[in-house]
């Protein structure tokens, strides 16, 4: 629950971010929007698994997290006179936030394209306005999102999946899986009848308009 909502409000805000980067007008925005669309393209072509796999193992492996966070956390911790292992205590990412980080790139190319067909609908963009048109649109991602977050355990991280397939191995029973499918279930089926009175009620304000 704790990635899904972390990753929910960030895939909100960067999504965004790339939805007006797309938007971009005029030659001089034309770099950002090409990085945009290179974005939006390669990772709505990456399976989700994929993505957690390359940002799992790959960033850690590849040392950007040891160049880039201790000079951020040394802004605010004092590291003098602390050993090695000690200033890695500090500066050590949890596996949780590779998972957030992964599934917030993933999505993130997702909701970016929601919200650009959102803004492309209004001849004059307002954010608000744009935000209540696509959010059954969003609702829906976010439905997929949830789901997702089963996926973490190709890096290691525990989610309640997999600890109940650790429960069903060890008592030779699927009872903890089932009641994990039970929950999933009853978290998506609320999000699903939200979405369609959304789009009840759009269909309704766009009928009585003509």
């Amino acid at each position: 629950v704790k990635i899904f909502v972390i990753a929910e409000i960030l895939v909100l805000v960067w999504g965004l971010a790339v939805a007006i980067a797309r938007l971009m007008p005029g030659p001089a925005g034309q770099p950002v929007r090409m990085l945009a669309i290179a974005y939006c393209d390669v990772f709505r072509g990456l399976p989700a698994i994929l993505t957690l796999y390359l940002v799992g193992f790959g960033l850690p492996i590849s040392g950007l997290p040891d160049l880039i966070i201790p000079p951020i956390v040394g802004l605010f911790v004092n590291f003098d006179g602390m050993t090695a292992a000690e200033i890695r205590q500090y500066t050590r990412i949890p596996l949780n936030w590779y998972c957030i980080l992964a599934l917030t790139l993933t999505y993130g190319a997702y909701v970016a394209e929601v919200y650009r067909a959102g803004m492309q609908t209004l001849r004059y963009v307002i954010v608000p306005q744009a935000v209540r048109r696509i959010m059954a649109p969003l609702l829906n991602d976010f439905i997929g999102l949830q789901k997702d977050t089963a996926l973490v355990q190709v890096i290691g991280v525990v989610d309640g999946f997999n600890q109940s397939r650790m429960i069903a191995s060890n008592a030779f029973n699927l009872s903890a899986v089932t009641i994990v499918a039970i929950l999933f279930v009853l978290i998506t089926i609320p999000q699903a009848r939200f979405v369609d009175r959304l789009l009840e009620r759009d269909q309704a304000r766009m009928r009585a308009a003509s």
